[in-house]
């Protein structure tokens, strides 16, 4: 038996496993990109343009004022200021990060949710993962360094914007509509591995904030959605055979 029989096992079974985490979700992309093109993701597309104006004008010197006033968030404002620019925030690219990051995190991973949730429900979890963020920031303050869920005062300054809390929201929801659960649990293990080695600060943990709030979404959904009978299905294939 050659090298190549004894691995072909292993590959069908990692290709089987593969196929069963991501088949259902690449086949829809496939068809509606196939059938549409751009045309299946005009609100990612738009999003895409919305944050290139706005890395545009933040960067020009009589934007950037302007741009801060109706898309920056910073906990020791007024919550109501905060809540008025959260929405907008998601498209305002962090200044100190490049961005084509934040660019290519919008138009893959919401390309994706809008053609596998529709629109409604992208901008649904993309706008409830930014607003837990933005609440965390200011109850993270509120707790205290002392805590190792809590914040030191000083992050009450730091300028809270990009898509990145919108995006790890939106690929927990996909993969729990999708039931890839693998891969979803990945996205959750990478954020908290990335609080506790890499970025324990403001924007990892609100990271984690954002996965939180969608799961309590996911969780709700699931305990609240109806459920067939456990005899529906047995009564109508028996059904079907007669």
């Amino acid at each position: 038996m050659t090298e190549a029989g004894v691995g072909r096992p292993e590959v069908s079974a990692l290709r089987r496993a593969a196929r069963a985490e991501w088949g259902p979700l690449l086949r829809t992309v496939r068809s509606a990109l196939v059938a549409s093109k751009l045309r299946a993701i005009p609100v990612t597309l738009g999003a895409v343009g919305l944050t290139l104006v706005f890395q545009y004008v933040q960067n020009q010197p009589w934007g950037y004022r302007a741009v801060q006033d109706i898309g920056s968030v910073q906990a020791w404002e007024h919550l109501w200021v905060a809540l008025l620019r959260t929405p907008l925030s998601l498209f305002v690219p962090a200044l100190d990060l490049p961005v084509w990051g934040a660019l290519a995190q919008i138009l893959v991973v919401f390309g994706i949710a809008e053609i596998c949730v529709g629109w409604r429900q992208t901008l649904l979890v993309a706008y409830l993962a930014t607003l837990a963020g933005t609440m965390y920031a200011r109850i993270g303050i509120w707790i205290g360094p002392q805590s190792p869920i809590g914040l030191p005062d000083s992050d009450k300054y730091v300028v809270d914007t990009g898509p990145s809390a919108a995006v790890v929201g939106l690929a927990v929801y996909v993969c729990w509509r999708y039931r890839a659960w693998f891969t979803g649990s990945l996205v959750v293990l990478a954020m908290l591995f990335e609080v506790v080695f890499i970025k324990n600060n403001l924007a990892g943990k609100e990271h984690v904030a954002a996965i939180l709030a969608v799961l309590v979404l996911c969780g709700l959904w699931e305990f609240t959605r109806p459920r067939k009978p456990r005899g529906a299905a047995r009564i109508s294939g028996s059904g079907r055979r007669r």
